[in-house]
């Protein structure tokens, strides 16, 4: 079994190998170009997610409804990524 603590220190070395995926990607191509901008908004999200899957697993005891809720944050986290990235709703947040 793992403990918060320890759930939250992987939460925190996954965000992290995260962003270093367009970190490297910028080193190597100009097709990947972000700002620090970018990498910080990335990292709230990431931390975000992790933040609200931390708390539905603490608090809710039922496994479906685990996953259902974290279903839900995960789709809510991509649509907002999305949003952001390409502006699929045309928001004024959008990356175009």
């Amino acid at each position: 079994m793992t403990y918060p603590k320890q759930r939250l220190l992987y939460g925190g070395l996954a965000i992290g190998l995260l962003l270093l995926v367009p970190f490297f990607a910028m080193q190597f191509t100009d097709e990947v170009n972000w700002s620090g901008a970018d990498f910080i908004v990335a990292g709230v999200l990431l931390v975000g997610l992790v933040a609200v899957a931390e708390l539905i697993s603490v608090v809710i005891t039922k496994k479906s409804h685990r996953l259902l809720l974290g279903g839900v944050a995960l789709i809510i986290f991509l649509l907002v990524w999305a949003e952001l990235a390409v502006g699929i709703f045309g928001s004024p947040f959008s990356g175009t």
